[in-house]
């Protein structure tokens, strides 16, 4: 319970008291701790898993009843989290000692923990000669390793997991029911002995030997590995080796997004990128996630690491086999997701050995089952906060708690994005995540979508009363939610895109439901908005339950409509006929432009036309414009965000303040509602600073700077118009490193009080949560 045990009068010396403890409390070593704690404090009675959590009934002195629950707070386990207790007195009852009874029924009401990062114990015995776990690729403990991944019911015991293929040994099992071993109950626990095995194979079968020796062998030779990891493969090699490098970009067909890297630890990450010590401390942390990191400018990796990026998403080792292999090798490796372009990573190994065939050289692969696919997170920090960029292994599926006014929400399922999807469960006043799905345009992705709802909604016994989904009539997650409504008669909310986004903020920093509207500035590519119209740059009064369009980005045609989100220049065409009108090429005549060689005259005709050039307020395709303006990603996006990451790489932080009274005009016309923000006349700026030979960091600068001052100067004045206290920030555009400082240090000059995404990515990653809290609002306001 929040706070101290239910108050009753003890007269009596001893006492009974059954305690429900609610929380990440399963499969972390939570048992044997209260196990400890009470056998410390002379109390006798017995502790359990069940349905809800897990359940202590205590017997003995009533002063040390008393004593317990600090004293259990005080020691909780490394993966465990305490939400709330609840406890009642109950008459006392002889028992000769404290026991661990086995695992119980009950309502499903318990979150499975993340799969985490191998713990320093364990490595210390794979490390250990003497130790009989020395080697062993599959260490693991109740501290740390697979979670999520191998799970496929609750209550978290080993025969509801990949493991139950693997009975333990005598040694392993003495280990598990020994309450004061760490491995007590550890449900993975295993050795050499009993537990999986790993072998490397190449296309003609496998290969003898010490399979890790092989596997760093080949590595140094310049190959390209698979390797069967916790929640996926990975596409492993040298990320010394240029040629490597650019023979795994060849093979995967990825051309430009950044690879991941994984580094043996911190010291070796500070070789190639800056490091300080809060980055270093969320590197080596239980989740272990890709943290994006400035690249040092002499750094000796090949540009293919990630192309035209000044930045580097380190990893450290979080798996014993990670460990093992990186010990065997003097530098840093690429990690990349083992899958062909577009399609989810393998987690079978037959799979992988099929999609991989002609990209791996050798597979390093082992025989316990990927039950679940888990990424790797991505998060990076800035200015001190981290940022949430994926959400997956290390974070999901933990819950979040519910803002007050949601704690007593009704259950409601909300099916999330298109693109970087996430669903999200709300039950029992918390919200749980999936981890990231991905595209679902991708059929594979979307099978394993329709897998991990069907997944969740057992693991958590999720019957929820509300479904939601994106307004987008075309969204496949949006198609399933609807049929999903109509076969099983649930009430369906349509919830618009960018409302969804500013809930999901609000939800994050945990806003009361009755706190009042907020003014929310989303910026993104595009979502449906209500009008039917393409929106993407926009102001909106918003509360949980509904939301009102203050002030949007002018429209701009986009030529080709889908294909305009992929080729860049398609978008600086229409920004430059929007701005100068027919004549707009011959603004272009003493300027040396990447736009001459391409049928920009094709574009203008289809925009004159009207031909398949729908309308949107995006600010995510105007920033594409200007990006390929400046030639820095000027006829294809080859993954979502390309050119923006160019633009923003392009300059620094420091920069756009020192710009800041140079800043392209972006003017506000207030004489209808709503307001529109016009990027027209920022083009003559530009195209000045590019004829007269400005460089590139200072036009992308004063770019930066102006985009930011027009949406936080617009929206200041709205918040004081409106008498609102507080401006959230979302959508994907707002994970931009130079726009999100600056803006909220703007929003903070003026008084108002900025909320940034903390949990959950700004992008549509964190939509599913937007959705489902507006559901909730909106029915909790129906009952009411």
């Amino acid at each position: 319970m929040h706070g101290p045990l239910i108050r009753k009068q003890v007269t009596e010396a001893l006492a009974g008291l059954e305690l429900r403890i609610r929380g990440l409390v399963q499969g972390v070593g939570f048992r044997p701790t209260v196990w400890h704690v009470a056998r410390d404090l002379g109390l006798t009675g017995d502790v359990c898993n069940d349905g809800e959590g897990v359940l202590a009934r205590l017997y003995g002195p009533v002063a040390q009843l008393r004593k317990f629950e600090p004293a259990l707070r005080r020691a909780c386990p490394r993966l465990a989290q305490i939400e709330r207790t609840e406890g009642r007195w109950v008459d006392y009852t002889e028992r000769p000692a404290f026991s661990i009874r086995p695992s119980g029924a009950g309502i499903l009401d318990t979150p499975i923990t993340p799969d985490a990062a191998t713990c320093p114990s364990c490595l210390a015995e794979i490390r250990d000669p003497n130790d009989r776990r020395h080697g062993y690729a599959f260490t693991n403990c109740t501290h740390c390793g697979p979670r999520l991944s191998i799970v496929h019911r609750i209550p978290y015991d080993r025969t509801n997991t990949s493991m139950t293929s693997f009975p333990m040994c005598e040694a392993c099992r003495q280990e598990y029911d020994n309450p004061a071993n760490r491995r007590f109950h550890a449900q993975p626990n295993a050795c050499p002995d009993c537990g999986p095995q790993l072998w490397i194979e190449d296309h003609e079968g496998r290969l003898e030997g010490d399979p890790i020796a092989l596997a760093a062998q080949a590595i140094r030779d310049g190959r390209i590995l698979a390797l069967k990891g916790i929640g996926g493969f990975h596409l492993i090699c040298d990320a010394r080796n240029a040629k490597a490098v650019q023979e795994l970009r060849r093979r995967k067909h990825r051309p430009a997004k950044p690879f991941a890297l994984m580094a043996s630890g911190p010291d070796q990450v500070r070789q190639y990128a800056r490091l300080d010590d809060g980055e270093a401390t969320l590197l080596s942390s239980t989740a272990a996630p890709v943290i994006l990191l400035e690249g040092l400018p002499e750094n000796s990796l090949p540009e293919d690491v990630a192309p035209g990026q000044d930045t580097l998403g380190f990893m450290l080792p979080y798996s014993p086999l990670h460990h093992l292999l990186l010990a065997q090798l003097d530098g840093p490796i690429i990690a990349t997701s083992g899958n062909l372009g577009g399609l989810p990573p393998c987690t079978d190994n037959e799979n992988a050995r099929q999609q991989l065939a002609t990209v791996a050289d050798q597979f390093l692969m082992h025989d316990r089952k990927i039950l679940n696919r888990v990424d790797d997170s991505v998060v990076r920090i800035l200015e001190g906060q981290t940022q949430m960029l994926r959400r997956a292994r290390g974070y999901a599926p933990e819950p979040i708690t519910l803002p007050p006014g949601l704690e007593h929400a009704p259950e409601v399922l909300a099916y999330g994005s298109e693109l970087k999807n996430t669903f999200c469960l709300l039950k029992s006043g918390r919200a749980v995540l999936s981890q990231h799905m991905g595209d679902l345009e991708n059929l594979e992705t979307y099978e394993d979508y329709q897998h991990n709802l069907a997944l969740y909604r057992q693991l958590f016994d999720h019957h929820p009363s509300a479904l939601a989904i994106d307004a987008h009539p075309d969204y496949l997650s949006s198609k399933h939610g609807r049929d999903d409504a109509g076969s099983r008669d649930l009430p369906l909310h349509e919830i618009q895109h960018h409302h969804a986004h500013i809930a999901a903020c609000l939800a994050d920093n945990g806003r009361a439901l009755d706190a009042g509207a907020v003014i929310g500035i989303a910026l993104d590519g595009i979502g449906m908005g209500d009008d039917g119209s393409f929106w993407g740059g926009e102001i909106l009064l918003a509360d949980y339950q509904g939301c009102q369009r203050l002030a949007h980005l002018a429209q701009t045609p986009l030529p080709g409509g889908a294909q305009a989100m992929r080729e860049p220049w398609r978008n600086t065409v229409a920004h430059l006929v929007a701005a100068f009108g027919k004549r707009w090429h011959t603004r272009l005549k003493n300027t040396e432009t990447s736009l001459r060689d391409l049928p920009v005259e094709n574009i203008a005709k289809m925009l004159q036309g009207g031909l398949n050039c729908p309308s949107a307020s995006s600010a995510g395709r105007l920033i594409d414009a200007v990006a390929a303006m400046l030639g820095l990603c000027v006829q294809r996006q080859y993954f979502e965000g390309q050119a923006a990451l160019a633009l923003e790489a392009a300059t620094d932080l420091s920069l756009c303040q020192a710009e800041w009274e140079e800043a392209y005009p972006l003017p506000t016309t207030e004489s209808k509602r709503p307001w529109t923000i016009d990027p027209r006349p920022l083009w003559p700026h530009l195209l000045r600073d590019l004829a007269c030979g400005r460089p590139c960091e200072i036009i992308s600068a004063r770019f930066h700077a102006g985009l930011a001052r027009a949406f936080t100067d617009t929206a200041v004045r709205l918040a004081r118009k409106h008498r609102c206290t507080h401006i959230a920030l979302s959508g994907g555009v707002m994970q931009n490193r130079l726009l999100l400082p600056l803006m909220r240090q703007r929003i903070t000059e003026a008084g108002l009080q900025p909320l940034i995404h903390r949990q959950v990515p700004a992008n549509d990653g964190g939509l599913s949560l937007g959705q489902a809290v507006v559901a909730a609002a909106r029915s909790l306001q129906e009952e009411s």
